[in-house]
């Protein structure tokens, strides 16, 4: 009796079960190593802001702002999310308590490269516009709080932007931010009048203008 049986085809694909296995196993690793290996370990908005795209039909409907094309305007300027977070000393604050002053809203991290390159211009809008009417509020999205936030500010010579952090990092996604850097030019009665994802020259004629016309308007 032949009791012999094909020993090729089984082991082949044993082998090969167990290959898929372990390329599986290596995939899942790197997944999770790319998730939890942040530098604060963060997670959903809180990636650095894609580069703009190029503007699709739809988007080409809404108007840009002159030498900011990447600013888009809101069609009519739209309620903004709830939004935590705290001051200098600690102090619970909110976007409410910025109302009727026209803010611009940056909201920031402490990994974030672009950041730390677009955050003094920031510093010298604030410093050359800033008023009881303007402000520049920069808020740092990052888990690692407020001595973290302190410390970056003061490593690129940050003299006029007040301290404000949000290490719940809740306030990106209430704010619909798809990475850091993004900025918010919200009104006096807090609605979100247009938006720029990504890194931008604050201290530009271009910028300066945005501002100035807004400031314009809020006040007919």
């Amino acid at each position: 009796m032949n009791n012999d049986t094909p020993t090729g085809a089984p082991g082949t694909s044993f082998a090969t079960v167990v290959a898929l296995a372990a390329l599986a196993a290596l995939v899942g690793f790197a997944a999770v190593y790319g998730t939890l290996g942040r530098p604060d370990n963060t997670a959903g908005s809180e990636t650095a802001a894609p580069a703009p795209k190029k503007e699709t039909a739809d988007a080409s409907a809404h108007r840009r702002a002159p030498g900011l094309p990447a600013f888009v305007y809101k069609k009519t300027p739209e309620p903004i999310g709830e939004v935590n977070f705290v001051d200098s000393t600690g102090a619970p604050r909110t976007l409410k308590d910025f109302r009727g002053k026209t803010v611009l809203l940056n909201l920031w991290a402490t990994w974030c490269a672009p950041c730390r390159e677009e955050m003094p211009s920031l510093d010298r809008l604030q410093q050359d516009l800033g008023s009881d009417k303007f402000q520049v509020v920069a808020l740092a999205v990052d888990r690692t709080g407020l001595e973290a936030a302190r410390k970056f500010l003061d490593g690129i010579n940050v003299k006029s932007l007040a301290l404000y952090a949000d290490p719940t990092t809740r306030s990106g996604s209430a704010l619909r931010a798809v990475g850091m850097p993004t900025t918010i030019l919200i009104d006096p009665e807090g609605r979100e009048i247009g938006r720029l994802p990504g890194p931008a020259e604050w201290d530009s004629e271009a910028a300066k203008h945005l501002v100035s016309e807004t400031l314009g308007t809020a006040a007919n």
